[in-house]
């Protein structure tokens, strides 16, 4: 055989060879590599994760490790691992997967009525990367406060339910200063004006909204709830309001947990400044998490002359007032007969 005819062959077996590498390189790269069912699933990397932690959570969702680790190999990204929550899809190939695990998704953080800072921070911990301790520690650290103009009892009316958006990966000191500017946004000088024309700071009007929140789970009935509370510190008199007392009792015993279906006689007793049936004007702090229609009542409050109100037991949720104590006395006895006939 002459040899130009075994120099062709050669290149020609070399070429098949190299074609059968590639391919199978190919293959190992764009074959489908996943191993879960559902349409899809989302995979936490934590903050200064290895390669190697990142095929440990990976294991679960691939069915084969090998030619995702030579993709990831190829593409650069085991030196260039990124802490972040990532999508994956059914029927990824490993190219995909790489690639997905560079585009960090946001998570939609909710939360709303938590009681107390520490209850805030479990909520926020199931969310986000930190551990409640951690988000704990930011939100309650006495310089970081300060410099927002809040105490320890006010710190809670910094955080505004809503819906926020949030790299899962951000840290405690992040969220802290996050929720901090959406404080400064959502109190603009509007809400601060209606404040001022109450003779109240935006964290007292947290606080008074605190207790309009508890008091009606009908957002139509709290700007009516919040006039007559506001009619009251008008004319000097106590708030006398149920839910503080419930409050005061819970921090008292340091036992959030507790249910309380009826303020008795002998919880109105309780020492604490918390207690407006003992100590008049606002309670020094929110007794609850406000949402944004409760502060929106205290700011909006419907005018009118009642100055008190007892559940109805014709229009449950709603509450009947009354203009005198007479009136209110009448109200709250037919609501005591309604609850002794159901036996509570």
């Amino acid at each position: 055989m002459k040899l130009k005819n075994i120099i062709a062959l050669l290149l020609v077996v070399i070429v098949i060879a190299a074609s059968a590498y590639g391919y199978s390189i190919y293959k190992k790269i764009f074959a489908g590599n996943t191993s879960f069912s559902e349409r899809e699933v989302f995979v936490h990397i934590p903050t200064n994760a290895t390669y190697s932690d990142v095929e440990q959570i990976l294991a679960p969702h691939l069915s084969n490790k090998d030619n995702f680790r030579m993709t990831a190999e190829k593409k650069g990204y085991i030196a260039n691992v990124r802490s972040g929550r990532f999508s994956l899809r059914s029927g990824m190939n490993s190219n995909d997967i790489v690639n997905a695990l560079r585009q960090n998704i946001p998570v939609k953080l909710t939360f709303n009525n938590q009681e107390t800072i520490e209850q805030f921070a479990g909520r926020i911990a199931q969310q986000i990367e930190p551990d409640s301790l951690s988000v704990l520690q930011a939100i309650t650290d006495n310089d970081f406060l300060t410099t927002s103009g809040f105490t320890q009892e006010t710190a809670i009316a910094m955080f505004i339910p809503n819906t926020y958006e949030f790299f899962w990966n951000t840290s405690a000191l992040q969220f802290r200063e996050r929720m901090a500017k959406e404080y400064r946004s959502f109190w603009n000088e509007e809400r601060k004006a209606k404040a001022a024309e109450l003779n109240m700071t935006p964290q007292e009007v947290s606080s008074l909204a605190s207790i309009v929140h508890k008091e009606t789970v009908k957002v139509d009935e709290r700007p009516k709830v919040a006039g007559v509370y506001l009619n009251r510190i008008k004319r000097g008199m106590l708030l006398q309001a149920d839910p503080t007392v419930i409050f005061a009792i819970k921090k008292h015993t340091n036992d959030f947990d507790q249910v309380i279906k009826r303020v008795l006689f002998k919880h109105l007793e309780v020492d604490s400044p918390y207690n407006t049936y003992k100590f008049a004007g606002i309670p020094p702090g929110p007794i609850a998490m406000p949402d944004i229609s409760a502060i929106e009542a205290v700011l909006n409050p419907e005018k009118h002359d009642y100055l008190y109100f007892c559940a109805s037991v014709e229009r449950f949720g709603y509450h009947e007032f009354a203009k005198t104590l007479a009136q209110h006395n009448v109200n709250a006895a037919k609501y005591q007969r309604w609850v002794s006939q159901q036996g509570y």
